[in-house]
């Protein structure tokens, strides 16, 4: 089974497909830490993540190993990563990779901004996990004010709709729904809400499936 997980950024895709490959014992990949450890290592030989061949050179060379390493979220590292995620050249290195994970055997959940429509086009499932950006961007400061960073929130409202417009208009895999992916909005749900929901959906599509 696999399960495609897209969504702007802070709309909860991320925690609830944790919850979900644990749920089903599939595998995970947030596919946006690859982009991540892109922009990481870009900015490490003080390259310019919105010079292509720079961030293609990162992404040829890129560990897997190293998607858990705290620093990709970093401040500064996912406004990098929206910045290298633009290019074709480096989505079109990082597909292989994604692809091959979706074909684990036991199965995989990935989530991202382009999984149903183009990394995983077959998925069996697909969500679609959205939130107003006024709601995504008081997620994102109270995460970044406990990992003590300081920033105002109306600086990450901006911040939020920048990245948002850049993932939606880019030319290569915007982000957007695909037209078989089930909507769920987190705006007024908790975690525990938003996962539950997202288990009902998932449960109804494979039901009628058979």
């Amino acid at each position: 089974m696999i399960i495609a997980i897209d969504g702007p950024a802070a709309s909860g895709k991320g925690t609830i497909a944790k919850l979900v490959a644990a749920h089903y014992g599939l595998a995970h990949l947030d596919t946006g830490s690859l982009y991540r450890a892109v922009a990481r290592d870009t900015l490490a030989i003080g390259g310019d993540p919105a010079d292509p061949s720079a961030a293609l050179a990162s992404a040829r060379g890129l560990d897997p190993s190293t998607l858990d390493d705290p620093e990709l979220r970093a401040p500064g590292v996912g406004e990098a990563a929206s910045i290298v995620a633009k290019h074709p050249e480096v989505r079109d290195e990082l597909l292989a990779y994604q692809r091959n994970f979706a074909r684990a055997k036991s199965g995989a959940v990935l989530d991202g901004r382009d999984i149903g429509t183009v990394i995983c086009p077959d998925a069996d499932v697909k969500l679609f996990v959205t939130a107003t950006a006024g709601e995504r961007a008081r997620r994102r400061y109270f995460e970044l004010r406990q990992a003590g960073v300081a920033i105002s929130e109306a600086d990450v409202v901006v911040d939020i709709r920048r990245r948002d417009e850049r993932d939606e208009n880019r030319a290569a895999a915007p982000l957007r729904r695909a037209a078989d992916a089930y909507l769920l909005d987190t705006t007024n749900l908790a975690i525990d809400a938003a996962f539950k929901a997202a288990i009902d959906l998932i449960d109804a599509a494979m039901d009628r499936a058979g």
